[in-house]
């Protein structure tokens, strides 16, 4: 069972006139609510992923554009209208935000399936109106962040009266750098909760996806944001090392791979600023022979293919319980060598080209690595297609631990299966890795989910499904998944400081 479905002529979808004309010209900065070219002229390009064409050029952010920006921030959260904004009226602002995006979610959608490569109905089902959803979540709390009053002892003071409390309060100027997998929902998990709570913010899209941020930004300009309060630069690894190492920046989020995450925060170290880090997974996705079959393949399936398997929390490592080994990695191979391959911006795409010609590289290195130690594919192991950045959806077997294609975040539409004996149990082996950002289980033994939930090490645990999100959940990792938990009440703490008052009457 080798092949995968054929290749065929793509239906595309028409592209918007809206979304042309964006596309045309510079793209510029965003920085004090006006756009700008990079203080250095220069420009990059971003490229359609199926194709390799050029789609629009890019004002190329650097340090000296940072700083510009990061200054702009300051003004607006020291001076500007943003500190004396009442709550309600920040709520009412992201709420408008929200709506926005899902005005101009076919928009967005297309946007993101031609600079990124993901299907456009998912990108427009999903993404953005998750990212739509998100901003309204936080609009809410924007009037609901509170502090406490404690009835203090004072024992140095025995004699004395007090009055103490605490406030909750934003902590400054805020870089946010979001990665490419989900360009505008991880600008969006950053965004809303740091606005909500009062900060101002310099958000630093990657470079291969830049473009729907610069979309939001006319959101926000359109929305009527302050000038200073939102500003976008577009750059690379040099932009987002400035904003991470700048002493004007009191917090730093970061969304991307462990090994860039360290670099955040040794840059960071110079005036110890906060940090928060949501970085790789190699996830476990577990399957009892006692599971829903029915369920339990499509289910794994996506744990792993979903956004063509570059997500953090991808179900990479598939342990199968070794009674029905067999009869299951065959149905999940079955299964993915029938997923429709093509350009984004056809709407029956199922998975999509990987986002670059480096991710394309690095995904097939690791096929041709794992092959080589002794995996056997089940379906896949090769390019698809002879242009694009296309690569086959891949179930490797006759694998072990120390294969780099079972120990590496590959970030590509790749699994490996693994065969586990229910009476040893398979906490130990969905434990062993450096990461602990995710896992999946499938059983219909609600005891045991709960039993086997307990026993493995990841900030996100789903039974009987995958990738089970939820705004009002938080999320994030264990080991060198990260820092932190972005979304629900938890996404809050990232972006304030509590205050503690103690008045003596």
């Amino acid at each position: 069972m080798t092949a995968v479905a054929d290749q065929a002529e793509p239906a595309t979808q028409p592209v918007l006139d809206s979304v042309r004309e964006f596309l045309g010209g510079e793209k510029k900065l965003f920085i004090d609510g006006k756009w700008a070219s990079a203080q250095s002229g220069r420009t990059f390009t971003t490229e359609d992923p199926a194709t390799g064409a050029v789609l629009a050029h890019v004002a190329h952010g650097a340090a000296a554009d940072v700083d510009q920006a990061v200054r702009a921030a300051r003004r607006a959260f020291d001076e500007g209208p943003w500190p004396h904004m009442k709550p309600n009226q920040r709520e009412r602002l992201l709420w408008r935000i929200g709506d926005m995006l899902n005005e101009r979610a076919e928009e967005f959608g297309q946007l993101e399936a031609l600079d990124n490569g993901k299907s456009v109905g998912i990108a427009t089902a999903v993404d953005v109106a998750w990212a739509a959803d998100v901003f309204r979540y936080y609009a809410g709390w924007a009037t609901k962040i509170e502090g406490s009053t404690i009835n203090v002892s004072m024992p140095f003071a025995p004699g004395g009266q007090f009055h103490a409390y605490t406030l909750r309060e934003p902590v400054g100027v805020c870089g946010l750098i979001v990665p490419w997998n989900f360009p505008l929902l991880m600008a969006a998990w950053k965004l809303a909760p740091a606005l909500a709570a009062g900060n101002t913010v310099i958000l630093k899209p990657a470079e291969q996806t830049p473009l729907s941020a610069l979309l939001l930004a006319e959101v926000f300009e359109e929305a009527g944001m302050p000038p200073g309060v939102v500003n976008i630069v577009p750059g690379f690894g040099d932009a987002g090392a400035a904003l991470s190492g700048h002493d004007g920046v009191d917090k730093v989020a970061f969304t991307g791979s462990t090994e860039v995450g360290k670099k955040i925060v040794d840059a960071a170290k110079g005036n110890l600023k906060k940090v928060s880090l949501e970085l790789g997974g190699k996830s476990p996705n577990i399957v009892f022979a006692d599971a829903d079959f029915e369920t339990a393949v499509p289910g794994s399936l996506n744990a792993w293919l979903f956004n063509h398997g570059q997500a953090c929390t991808a179900g990479t490592r598939m342990y199968v319980e070794d009674a029905i080994f067999d009869e299951f990695t065959g149905a999940v191979a079955e299964a993915a060598s029938q997923v429709k391959i093509g350009p984004g911006m056809d709407p029956a795409t199922q998975l999509g080209p990987l986002v670059s010609q480096e991710q394309f590289d690095k995904v097939t290195g690791y096929l041709r690595e794992g092959m080589a130690d002794g995996a056997r594919a089940l379906t896949g192991g090769n390019r698809w297609g002879e242009t694009g950045y296309f690569v086959e959806p891949t179930v490797l077997v006759d694998v072990r631990p120390e294969f780099s294609v079972v120990r590496d975040e590959i970030f590509g539409p790749v699994v490996t299966a693994m065969p586990f004996d229910a009476e040893r149990g398979v906490a130990a082996a969905a434990n062993d890795s450096m990461y602990g950002l995710a896992a999946g289980i499938w059983t219909r033994d609600i005891s045991k989910a709960h039993r086997t939930a307990k026993q493995i090490k990841a900030g996100s645990v789903w039974v009987n499904q995958y990738n089970g999100f939820d705004t009002a959940m938080p999320f994030g990792g264990y080991k060198q998944s990260g820092w932190g938990r972005e979304l629900g009440a938890s996404g809050l703490d990232l972006y304030t400081t509590t205050k503690s008052v103690n008045i003596a009457l």
